[in-house]
């Protein structure tokens, strides 16, 4: 399973700091032949004494080194959104330079003279309080084609709530399962549409990776399931007693077998009872009755046990008993008849 492990701000401050100044990049920009970056001020300063870059020492340009200097506004939307307050805290301070300046304030876009809200740059604080709307996941709407408008049921059943950017997904799961009484057996999941969301998401961390316009609550729901693994546990255990119940009548019948005499009928045995014919392995001849060395098989039953002397017999082994029969035992010719 992949794990996630949360760094500090510090360990990433080598890829957001600008090595000229010291701080974190302020209109980020970039030299293309070498991508380096740092803030735009800073650059253009230096290169109105170097074609040089500070870091790698590779030639800007051989004459006009602004021309080759581009705008990063992807690297500074990331400084804006990984450094609390530094957005809020610069738009302030341009605002501040322009109403001691008014006449430079003709000049630039809204963003350079500070007027952007968070709002409008979709930055975020970990302090600043997010609606969110939350509703039951109903599998059967999803994959639906033209969205209908939502019925009155369907507006009663989603609640509104009004949270800090910084609480996780965890806390909202377990409000929820306070809020709706949901035994331990069954476990909650918040999601976004239809994917479930990570317990250490928070929801700064939602507005961002959906890219949440502020265009209304942001929408959450929610689905309650059993727990798969305690299901997991309960099927092992009951499986277990199964067998237990199977192997308990098994065992006795089996201590029963060894103490029991060797003579004494069992049904469990494949071993033929005494009570019952001799079952033969090859297949009766249709003629005569079934013989046992030469013998019917209930007279060879009854009879007691004889010593077991090696033996060569002779004749047909048919049924008529009248004829005699030779037969040698321990190597003397005798007649039997």
């Amino acid at each position: 399973m992949h794990r996630t492990t949360r760094i500090k701000i510090t360990e990433l401050n080598p890829h957001l700091m600008c090595v000229l100044c010291g701080g974190y990049f302020i209109d980020a920009t970039t030299i293309i032949e070498c991508l380096h970056s740092f803030c735009k001020m800073c650059i253009v300063r230096y290169l109105e004494t170097s074609k040089y870059c500070p870091i790698c020492d590779v030639q800007v340009h051989k004459t006009k080194p602004l021309l080759n200097i581009r705008s990063d506004k992807t690297l500074q939307d990331i400084v804006y959104k990984l450094v609390p307050g530094l957005f809020k805290n610069e738009m302030k301070r341009r605002r501040d330079f322009y109403a001691e300046h008014p006449v430079d304030a003709s000049n630039g876009s809204n963003e350079d003279r500070g007027e952007v809200a968070d709002e409008d740059k979709r930055i975020i604080t970990d302090d600043e309080i997010i609606s969110l709307s939350i509703e039951f996941f109903d599998q059967t709407r999803l994959g639906g084609g033209v969205e209908d408008k939502p019925s009155k049921d369907q507006v009663a059943n989603k609640r509104y709530l009004q949270c800090p950017a910084a609480m996780t997904v965890m806390h909202l799961r377990k409000f929820l399962r306070s809020k709706m009484d949901i035994p331990s057996t069954y476990q909650v999941e918040v999601m976004y549409e239809d994917e479930p969301l990570k317990d250490y998401y928070t929801l700064m961390d939602i507005a961002y990776i959906y890219t949440w316009r502020r265009n209304g609550p942001l929408p959450l729901k929610y689905r309650v399931r059993p727990n798969c693994k305690k299901m997991k546990v309960s099927h092992a255990q009951q499986e277990g007693q199964n067998s237990a119940s199977r192997s308990g009548p098994e065992s006795d019948s089996a201590s029963d077998k060894a103490g029991s005499p060797a003579g004494a009928p069992s049904t469990s045995s494949s071993l033929p009872s005494p009570g019952t014919p001799a079952q033969s392995p090859h297949p009766q001849l249709p003629h005569g009755p079934n013989n046992v060395n030469g013998t019917p098989a209930a007279a060879a039953a009854a009879a007691p046990p004889t010593p077991s002397r090696p033996f060569t017999q002779f004749g047909s082994g048919s049924s008529s008993g009248n004829k005699p029969r030779k037969v040698s035992l321990n190597g003397s010719s005798t007649s039997s008849g």
